[in-house]
């Protein structure tokens, strides 16, 4: 945003439901907020649904947002997460859990990721199942625990462990697969 007063606003504009300063902020934040539905999502399609859905949250909770708390950036982005969450449990209701206490470490060669382009592992990262996906965004990129990460997708620890885990040897075999290919 371009500056303090501007940014004071538009919060206020969408306290006041100005469907102008919602646009403003939806347009402010729309590609960093994006790229965090891309993570949880399989194709652009969803990406955008869900992005939708979060600021549509975000307008109807603006009243709460507090900025002594957060800033306006991490409390959309939050919410934000939040929406790829439901997402990704909605799609998977019927997905069967499994149980490990002790998740494998698997190892890839950095010379081989170094390689890549980041747009290579998204695609490798949205290839995998969306409830692993999602574990390995909230663990790897987002900084999240097992037990906050299983509070979140109302999974036990074990589960979380199992998906990180899963999501690493899937990788781990994909990235090879892929370097094998060029």
């Amino acid at each position: 945003m371009a500056n303090e007063e501007e940014h004071i606003n538009i919060i206020k504009g969408c306290r006041q439901n100005n469907r102008k300063a919602q646009e403003a902020l939806y347009k402010a934040y729309y590609k960093a907020m994006v790229t965090i539905c891309l993570r949880y999502t399989k194709n652009e399609d969803d990406a955008v649904e869900v992005l939708n859905n979060g600021f549509l949250k975000v307008f109807q909770n603006i009243q709460r947002y507090e900025p002594a708390q957060a800033s306006l950036y991490t409390w959309i982005r939050t919410i934000v997460v939040n929406s790829c969450l439901d997402f990704i449990r909605k799609k998977n209701r019927t997905e069967q859990h499994q149980e490990l206490n002790s998740a494998i470490e698997v190892h890839v060669p950095a010379d081989v990721v170094s390689r890549m382009k980041a747009s290579e592992l998204l695609g490798l990262v949205r290839s995998l199942p969306p409830s692993t996906a999602a574990v390995f965004n909230l663990y790897v990129i987002e900084g999240y625990n097992h037990r906050e990460i299983g509070k979140l997708l109302n999974i036990s620890e074990g589960t979380s462990k199992w998906h990180l885990s899963e999501a690493r040897k899937q990788l781990q075999q994909k990235i090879k697969l892929q370097d094998v290919n060029t």
